[in-house]
C-alpha cells in the first residue's frame, strides 16, 4: 500500500496522532535507510544504463540524417525517421502506465528493452525508408516505454523532496549520451557506416536486460495475468492511440509532403484531433480505471505543470534536431564535426537539470528555477536567432550555452509542480501521462521546426539550385549533402539562405518559450511529499523491514528504556 494517499506530508500530520507519527516517522526512517543500501544502489545503476541506452540513440541520430537519408533515398520522407519513433513513444505512453501499475514496473522494463532491441537491429539493416521508417516505429514503441519507466521507478525509490539529486544523476547521464552521441554518429556516417548506430544499441540492450534482471529488485502486484489485464483500460488506450496516429501523420505531411491547406493533411489532422477530445471525454465517464488521471488536472499547479513540459517539448526538441543542420549547412561541417560542435549544448543541458534538482532539493521551492530557466532559454532562442552563415565560434557556442542551460533547468523543473499536490498513489500514471504531453509536444516541435525550415528554404534559396531537386521534394536534409560541391558564389548563396531560414526557428521558440514563462503565473508552491509508494518499493526492503519490525519486538523493553514512552514499535 502507498506509505501515503494525500497530496502532501503536512495532510497526515493533521491526522494522525502523535503517537502515531512517532511511529510512523521510525517506519519510514527504517525504510529510507534501506532503501539506500546496496539493493537500491544495485537498482539505480540498472535505471541508469537502461536510460543510457534510449538516450545515445536519440542524440546520436540527428548527425547521421543526412548521410541516411541520401544513402536510402529517403527525399521528403526524411522528416518520419524521427516522427516514426516520437510518434509510437508518445501513443504507447499512457499504455505504459497502465501496465506498469498491474505487472510491476520490472516484467514491462524488460519488454520495452526486447522491443527497442528489435526495432535497433531491424534499423540497421534497413534497405530503404519505409522500412527504416517502420523499423524506428517499434523502437519507439521501447525507447518511450523505457525512458518513462524510468522516471516511475525512481519514483517509487526516491521521494519527491530528496529526488532532485537522483533527477541530476540521470540528467548526468543523458548529458553523458549527449555528448559522446553525435560525435559516434558523425564517425560513423562518416567513417564506417551509419548503420552501426543501430546495431551498436545490441550489446547494450543485452547489458541492460542483465542489470535489469538480476538487480532490479522492487516488488510486484500480486493477482492472475486476466486480473492484472483487467485492470487496463484497452478501450481508451486504442481510441488515444488512434488519435494521437492520426494527428501525428497529419504534422508530418503538412508543409512537407503536402500543402497544409490539402485534405490529405487535414483530414488525419482534424480527425485525430478530434478523437482525442473523445478520448479525455470517453475517459472521464466511463472508466473504472482510466488511464489519464484526471485527479492530477484538478489542480492548477499540476495542470501549469503537465502545460510547461508541453511547450518545453516542442522548444527543446528544435535545439536537438536544427542546431546540426546550422552547422552542416552554414559551416560546412561534417557529420562528426557537427556532432563535436553539438558539445556546448549537450554537455550544458543535464549539468543544470542536475543543478535545478539539487537547488530544489536544498531550498524545498521550485518556482524560482522554473523561472530563471524561462527566461534563459527566451534569451538563448533570441541569439541563436542572430547566427549568420559566417558567424565566430565564440558566438555560436555561447549562444548555445545560454539556451541549454535554461533548456536543461525546466527539462529537470516541470516534475516537480505535477507531482507536488498528489498522493504517491497518483505517481505513476501522473508520469505516464507527463511523459505523453511532452513526447507528443515535440512532434509537434519537429514538424513545426521542419514545416519552417522547408518553407522558408523555397522562399529564400537561389533557383539555381532549388532547380536541381524534385519539385515538392523535402529540400532541408537533401540538399546538405550538395553544398560543398556547389561554386561559388551560389554555395554562399544557400548558406545565406539556410541560415536566415533558421533564424525563423529560433525567433518561434522565443515565442513559445515567452508561453512557457507566462504559464508559471497559475504555479503555486506546494511542500514537496517525503514519502513513496511502497508497493513497488525494493523486494529487499520489504524483507529487512519485516525483519527489524521482529527484531524490534524481542528488544522492546531496551528501547523503551532508551526512547522513552515512545516504544510503539511493537
Amino acid at each position: 500500500m502507498p506509505s501515503s494517499v494525500h497530496g502532501s506530508p503536512a495532510a497526515t500530520v493533521h491526522e494522525d496522532s502523535p503517537q502515531q507519527l512517532t511511529a510512523a516517522t521510525d517506519d519510514e526512517n527504517r525504510y529510507q535507510r534501506t532503501s539506500r543500501g546496496k539493493a537500491f544502489w544495485l537498482s539505480f545503476v540498472a535505471i541508469i544504463v537502461t536510460i543510457l541506452l534510449s538516450a545515445l540513440d536519440l542524440t546520436a541520430i540527428a548527425t547521421i540524417l543526412p548521410t541516411m537519408t541520401a544513402d536510402l533515398n529517403g527525399g521528403d520522407d526524411f522528416t518520419w525517421v524521427g516522427s516514426a519513433y516520437a510518434l509510437a513513444s508518445t501513443a504507447i505512453l499512457p499504455l505504459i502506465g497502465g501496465l506498469a501499475d498491474s505487472f510491476g514496473r520490472k516484467p514491462v522494463m524488460l519488454v520495452c528493452i526486447v522491443v527497442f532491441a528489435v526495432g535497433s537491429a531491424l534499423a540497421g539493416s534497413a534497405q530503404n525508408m519505409n522500412w527504416m521508417i517502420g523499423a524506428r516505429t517499434v523502437q519507439g514503441l521501447g525507447g518511450g516505454g523505457i525512458q518513462t519507466l524510468t522516471n516511475i521507478i525512481t519514483s517509487d525509490l526516491v521521494p519527491l523532496a530528496e529526488r532532485g539529486t537522483y533527477q541530476g544523476l540521470i540528467g548526468l547521464t543523458i548529458a553523458l549520451a549527449s555528448g559522446i552521441g553525435p560525435p559516434i554518429g558523425g564517425l560513423l556516417a562518416q567513417d564506417a557506416s551509419w548503420r552501426w548506430l543501430f546495431y551498436i544499441n545490441l550489446p547494450l540492450c543485452g547489458i541492460s536486460f542483465a542489470l535489469v534482471l538480476f538487480f532490479l529488485r522492487v516488488r510486484t502486484p500480486p493477482g492472475t495475468v486476466f486480473e492484472k489485464l483487467s485492470k487496463i483500460d484497452w478501450t481508451g488506450n486504442v481510441i488515444i492511440i488512434t488519435g494521437t496516429t492520426l494527428a501525428v501523420i497529419g504534422l508530418t505531411w503538412g508543409g512537407t509532403r503536402y500543402p497544409w491547406a490539402d485534405a490529405r493533411v487535414l483530414a488525419p489532422l482534424i480527425i485525430g484531433l478530434v478523437v482525442m477530445g473523445l478520448f479525455c471525454v470517453y475517459e472521464y465517464y466511463i472508466p473504472k480505471n482510466p488511464t489519464i488521471p484526471f485527479r492530477a488536472l484538478a489542480n492548477r499547479t499540476s495542470a501549469s505543470g503537465f502545460a510547461t513540459a508541453s511547450v518545453h517539448g516542442v522548444a527543446s526538441i528544435s535545439i536537438i534536431y536544427y542546431i546540426p543542420i546550422y552547422f552542416q549547412a552554414c559551416l560546412g561541417a561534417s557529420p562528426i564535426r557537427s556532432g563535436v560542435d553539438m558539445l556546448a549544448t549537450a554537455l550544458i543541458i543535464s549539468p543544470f537539470a542536475l543543478i535545478c534538482g539539487i537547488v530544489v532539493k536544498v531550498t524545498g521551492k521550485y518556482r524560482p528555477v522554473n523561472y530563471v530557466g524561462w527566461v534563459l532559454m527566451i534569451i538563448g532562442f533570441g541569439l541563436l536567432s542572430l547566427l549568420k552563415a559566417d558567424s565566430n565560434t565564440g558566438q555560436w557556442v555561447g549562444y548555445q550555452v545560454l539556451v541549454s542551460a535554461g533548456t536543461g533547468m525546466i527539462f529537470s523543473a516541470t516534475v516537480f509542480p505535477v507531482l507536488a499536490p498528489l498522493p504517491v498513489s497518483l505517481t505513476a500514471p501522473a508520469l505516464a501521462f507527463f511523459a505523453f504531453v511532452r513526447t507528443f509536444a515535440q512532434t509537434w516541435g519537429i514538424t513545426i521546426s521542419s514545416t519552417i525550415l522547408q518553407n522558408e528554404l523555397k522562399k529564400n534559396l537561389p533557383d539555381a539550385f532549388t532547380s536541381q531537386f524534385p519539385q515538392g521534394a523535402e529540400i532541408a536534409y537533401a540538399a546538405i549533402p550538395a553544398i560543398p560541391q556547389l561554386p561559388e558564389p551560389l554555395r554562399t548563396e544557400v548558406k545565406v539562405a539556410f541560415a536566415s531560414s533558421m533564424g525563423i526557428i529560433w525567433k518561434t521558440m522565443i515565442g513559445f518559450s515567452g508561453l512557457g514563462l507566462l504559464l508559471l503565473i497559475m504555479m503555486k508552491e506546494v511542500p514537496l511529499n517525503s514519502t513513496v509508494d511502497e508497493s513497488y518499493g525494493l523486494a529487499e526492503a520489504e524483507a529487512n523491514k519485516e525483519k527489524k519490525i521482529s527484531l524490534s519486538g524481542s528488544a522492546d523493553s531496551e528501547l523503551a528504556d532508551k526512547r522513552g514512552d515512545v516504544g510503539a514499535i511493537a
